[in-house]
């Protein structure tokens, strides 16, 4: 028999299966002395929870909030309006990835660019770039480059042929992000502007593609530092269900540790290589602005000092604009992102805001919660 995609997903979305893991969920939960709130710090999870109805299966005590686990979310105004200006340069070709073209700056979007003229591309793999280059050599291209250690490792491989091949015509704009400073942040803000201190966060379901990268190793200071436990969970539904039924477990058990559920593709150290190769062109930033949450340190990541011939924020930078811009001041997104709020507590939620026609980056990301929202909000 021809082996079929949807053969390596079925079982991990059985409907018997999902309903065991509850009853043993609501059993378990009986033993809490206190409710339980639990943050899925990825958009996959929080896709995950809604399209099938999790929030349903779970006893009164156990709560799901929504963390910033989407790169296009977390994106602040004034590097979309970077990537615009960028794209407006007659000899750019702007690249990045697909749902990045959507996000709307304070100018508008690479959309709204595109429609001006703006030669923007939208690609898979950031691979593709050596192609373009190819194809354009009288033109720069850049790659607006965006993501959690999920996506650096390809960024970094760009940047490897690049270098190694000596090619003249693509640059980068680095907009990577890392998991767990934002976690911190979450549960003990240092920013002025951002109040985390009555953040309602228990545990975190954590990363599971994040994880193939970096390892488990990199939340060991949560259970230790902060006393929250964390556990690695896979995207599907079963993958949650089980992962929510470990967190449970250590709470009536007396632990506070550091799981893998997601053994069959997370170890505890991750990517040797990948993690080489990043470390061999990047270096962390001491700030790095997310949208709704304010500067957090050491949470992104920049090309290292002797690749600044390749760094588009250096070469540009005379015509790149610094002004922060806040975003609509009806929009939410800022306390979603936290974990403060869920989307339909916004007064524009599904109103003046919707996927064609998005206000807040929650909306306009195919991985933000606003969006899972909108699209999910009524089969549950």
């Amino acid at each position: 028999m021809e082996l079929e995609l949807k053969n390596l997903y079925d079982d991990f979305r059985d409907g018997n299966t999902i309903k065991a893991y509850a009853k043993l969920i609501e059993e378990e939960s009986k033993k809490l002395q206190k409710p339980i709130n639990i943050m899925e710090v990825c958009g996959g999870h929080t896709h995950t929870i809604m399209k099938f109805g999790l929030p349903q299966l779970m006893p009164d005590n156990i709560k799901f909030i929504h963390g910033p686990g989407c790169p296009v979310c977390i994106m602040p105004k004034h590097r979309i309006d970077h990537a615009y200006t960028l794209a407006l340069q007659d000899d750019v070709i702007l690249v990045t990835l697909g749902d990045m073209i959507k996000v709307p700056g304070s100018n508008g979007s690479l959309q709204d660019a595109r429609s001006k003229g703006a030669d923007v591309r939208f690609v898979y793999s950031p691979m593709e770039c050596i192609k373009i280059a190819n194809e354009n050599q009288d033109k720069k291209v850049v790659f607006f480059a965006i993501g959690f250690e999920t996506t650096t490792p390809m960024t970094a491989a760009l940047v490897d042929v690049v270098i190694k091949k000596d090619i003249k015509n693509i640059f980068f704009h680095i907009n990577h992000v890392t998991v767990p400073e934002v976690m911190v942040e979450l549960i003990d803000s240092r920013d002025v502007h951002v109040d985390s201190y009555n953040n309602q966060i228990d545990a975190f379901l954590g990363p599971s593609h994040v994880s193939v990268i970096s390892g488990s190793k990199i939340y060991d200071k949560f259970p230790k530092e902060y006393n929250r436990p964390v556990v690695v969970t896979g995207f599907e539904p079963v993958d949650m269900m089980e992962g929510v039924l470990m967190i449970i477990k250590q709470f009536t058990q007396g632990r506070c540790e550091n799981e893998i559920q997601y053994k069959r593709v997370v170890s505890y150290d991750g990517n040797l290589k990948a993690q080489e190769l990043i470390n061999k062109y990047f270096d962390k930033v001491s700030l790095f602005k997310w949208r709704g949450l304010g500067n957090v340190p050491d949470s992104g990541l920049k090309l290292k000092d002797k690749f600044s011939k390749i760094d588009a924020e250096i070469i540009y930078k005379d015509i790149l604009p610094i002004q922060e811009i806040e975003d609509h001041k009806l929009c939410i997104c800022g306390d979603i992102l936290r974990g403060m709020a869920h989307p339909t507590e916004c007064t524009i939620f599904g109103t003046a805001c919707k996927p064609n026609k998005p206000i807040g980056s929650c909306m306009v990301s195919s991985e933000g919660a606003c969006a899972a929202y909108y699209k999910y909000g009524n089969l549950i």
